[in-house]
């Protein structure tokens, strides 16, 4: 039996957007997969993991996203990334997704794992929880997206591991290696629910896909996520921080004080922050003293009225 979700679901924030709430459970354990060492034919066999979308690579925005795996697996031959990962290879290497996701799961050990490809520059945290949370309280094999044509992710996707070991023994048993079969050849056996996500589902596999990527990124709606999500990750960073509240003190910085105000302002808040513990609490707390701070200069700036002094009675006579 296979379960359909309606379109709007886990990708319904912005790549990095917050865990818990309706898809949340911080709480689960679960292994992560990454397959990214294909061929790339359609993108002339450049190295797609290391096409850059928005600053940083296509491999390490997925990395990013199933940051709080307990082990993640990248298939591929090793290269820097944004944090540290167990690195696999299939034998021999190109030997397709089911080779290389049987390579993969031999170093996992959760009772669930995320497969998810390397060139996917809308997925983010939220999409993992979101396939993971449905898994989890449901009977399914796996849990996968579908794109905008209602076609089947299966690299988008969570999975129960025990069925996944068992589906690829049976694979291996009846064709004696897995080298150059379909991934449908596996996913076709398991028991799937399906959630349309066409925004997370998006890949890149053509040098016009990186450009619709790259394109959107710097849309209004997504631009500064996206800068702080980059940032972050350039500077190692994992705090998730109200960036409204940043922003509002830039603001009142910025018309209170003077222009320049806000950067600066907004890097001791940082600064102060890191001296006290440096977590979200630190931040707020830090944040909300300085904008107190930049509303009382504010306010000097219009200056006080004395209290009218009464008038004395004339009582000189009368002329």
């Amino acid at each position: 039996m296979t379960e359909h979700q309606p379109p709007g679901g886990p990708s319904g924030e912005p790549p990095d957007g917050p865990s818990g709430g309706l898809f949340g459970d911080p709480g689960s354990v679960y292994d992560a997969v990454v397959l990214a060492g294909g061929a790339a034919r359609r993108l002339g066999g450049s190295d797609k993991p290391g096409v850059r979308v928005g600053g940083r690579s296509l491999l390490d925005r997925v990395l990013t996203a199933c940051a709080d795996a307990r082990t993640t697996v990248v298939v591929a031959d090793p290269r820097p990334t944004v944090r540290p990962v167990v690195w696999a290879r299939e034998e021999p290497p190109g030997g397709g997704p089911l080779a290389a996701l049987a390579a993969g799961l031999r170093h996992t050990t959760a009772d669930q794992v995320v497969v998810l490809s390397a060139d996917l520059p809308f997925l983010g945290h939220r999409t993992v929880r979101g396939l993971l949370t449905p898994l989890r309280h449901g009977a399914a094999d796996g849990v996968l997206l579908t794109d905008s044509d209602g076609r089947d992710q299966p690299l988008v996707a969570a999975y129960r591991t025990g069925s996944l070991r068992r589906g690829l023994a049976a694979l291996t048993g009846r064709h004696g290696e897995l080298t150059g079969l379909p991934l449908r050849r596996l996913t076709g056996s398991l028991d799937l629910t399906r959630i349309s996500d066409p925004v997370a589902s998006f890949d890149c596999d053509t040098w016009d896909d990186i450009a619709t990527a790259r394109a959107r990124i710097r849309e209004h709606g997504h631009v500064l996520d996206e800068w702080i999500s980059a940032v972050k990750d350039e500077l190692g960073i994992d705090l998730d921080v109200d960036t409204g509240v940043l922003l509002d003190l830039a603001r009142d910085a910025a018309h209170g004080v003077a222009r320049p105000a806000a950067p600066l302002t907004t890097f001791l808040v940082g600064y102060a922050a890191a001296r006290a513990g440096g977590d979200r609490e630190a931040v707020a707390e830090a944040a909300r003293k300085a904008a107190a701070l930049a509303l009382r200069w504010a306010d000097e700036e219009t200056p006080e009225t004395p209290d009218a002094t009464p008038e004395t009675p004339d009582t000189r006579p009368d002329a």
